[in-house]
């Protein structure tokens, strides 16, 4: 008997498990993002085809946008009132619901620029309140020493289903049909929403007091930001990052064209390849979590984005900025798990939904003003000058940001 007992206390424990509600969270952002990925190809050739102008065509992503930037705040606030998962659940039955009568009115021809453009910024006022409230779930379906792990599952299947397989289907498919692809697009909403309607959502209890005004409510998440210097510094971090990054990367279709004189599927396959990075990153970063720690990996990721922009400037072969992607894609992949992983830690579950919004407002936000001055340093200088400009100026934000990530600052703050 005492034999038994010690056979079986000197058996492998098995590894735990992220669980059958995890397998659905990740089913639901797998449907939405597939569906978002086609009608991302499909959106800008559905708008081509009813004009030739450039600022008609460029709008309609920009109306998609818009509402990170008027609504962020709003939803994070209305995200930590109401139930999250409930939430999700009709805000894609709405999403699908816009969508579909996006494609009856391609399938009948009754489509016009203003009304895609109505449908665009809708369904990206929704975006706010579902990426916001996806967010804010996963600490509550998986335990916490699983969030890396969490983390760079979903961000994987975000590099697979919306960056890479989606895309050229969505195109595809238009080709064949043009409402089809919006169609697919709704099915996956509504698929998405069932799957969160099974999950078993188990939020942080808290205590029930006087509901605050929505202001008074945005301005705490705001001010419990900026209180926490490791949260605060990440923020900042990748606001600066996505100016930096969108910089360059907004005018990367000229850098291949004239800098490498790739032709456009040779575009494609440079965004292709940093997407394969992305993917190989997720699959990487739970056991460099667990060997280097969050602290190193974040300031490797600051050397890696900082020598990416002076290194795409200088290179003249397709095949060295192919492979200088790939290893900016695994960067970029590895500091978005850790910085979301550390956030899920940290914040407080009642406030989960301000704090993200912040994040997203800071990310759309850098990613405007980044591709306005790309776009503007490349017409007065060059196409390579703003990855000159974004490599100086994350020279300067690595100076700044390095000693805020060392291993005693992670330990002080968690």
């Amino acid at each position: 008997m005492a034999g038994d007992s010690s056979v079986q206390a000197d058996a492998p424990v098995a590894p735990p498990r992220l669980g059958r509600d995890f397998g659905k969270l990740w089913g639901a952002f797998a449907a939405s993002n597939l569906g978002d990925g086609i009608a991302l190809a499909a959106g800008p050739l559905l708008v081509a085809s009813l004009t030739s102008d450039p600022a008609l065509i460029s709008g309609a992503a920009a109306v998609q946008q818009l509402p990170w930037l008027l609504f962020s705040l709003i939803s994070g606030a209305y995200v930590d009132r109401l139930d999250r998962r409930k939430l999700i659940i009709v805000v894609n039955i709405l999403r699908a619901s816009v969508i579909a009568g996006l494609a009856a009115a391609v399938w009948t021809g009754a489509v016009t620029i203003p009304l895609i453009y109505v449908a665009f910024f809708l369904v990206g006022v929704a975006e706010t309140f579902a990426d916001n409230a996806g967010g804010a779930m996963i600490p509550a379906v998986v335990d916490k020493e699983l969030l890396p792990k969490a983390n760079a599952r979903l961000t994987a299947v975000h590099m697979v289903g919306n960056m890479m397989i989606a895309p050229p289907v969505g195109a595809a498919v238009f080709v064949i049909a043009a409402a089809l692809p919006f169609g697919i697009n709704a099915v996956g909403f509504l698929v998405a929403a069932a799957l969160m309607a099974s999950i078993r959502y188990r939020p942080e209890p808290v205590e029930v007091t006087e509901r605050k005004p929505l202001r008074v409510e945005i301005v705490e998440g705001l001010k419990w930001l900026w209180a926490h210097r490791l949260v605060r510094v990440l923020a900042v971090c990748l606001c600066l990052m996505n100016i930096t990054f969108f910089g360059p990367f907004s005018i990367l279709v000229l850098y291949s064209r004239e800098h490498l004189g790739l032709p456009e599927i040779g575009f494609g396959a440079l965004l292709a390849t940093s997407a394969v990075g992305g993917l190989l990153g997720t699959l990487a970063v739970s056991r460099l979590q667990k060997r280097l720690g969050d602290g190193a990996l974040l300031r490797i990721g600051l050397v890696v984005e900082t020598v990416t922009h002076f290194a795409l400037a200088l290179a003249t072969d397709e095949w060295l900025a192919g492979a200088i992607l790939l290893v900016f894609g695994a960067h970029g992949a590895i500091w978005g798990v850790v910085s979301m992983s550390v956030r899920h830690r940290v914040v407080p579950d009642r406030l989960r939904g301000r704090v993200g919004s912040v994040y997203y407002l800071l990310v759309i936000g850098g990613a405007a003003i980044g591709s306005l001055l790309g776009g503007l340093a490349a017409r007065a200088w060059g196409v390579t000058a703003p990855f000159w400009l974004a490599g100086s100026a994350m020279v300067v934000l690595s100076v700044f940001a390095w000693r805020h990530f060392s291993a005693s600052a992670f330990a002080e703050e968690e």
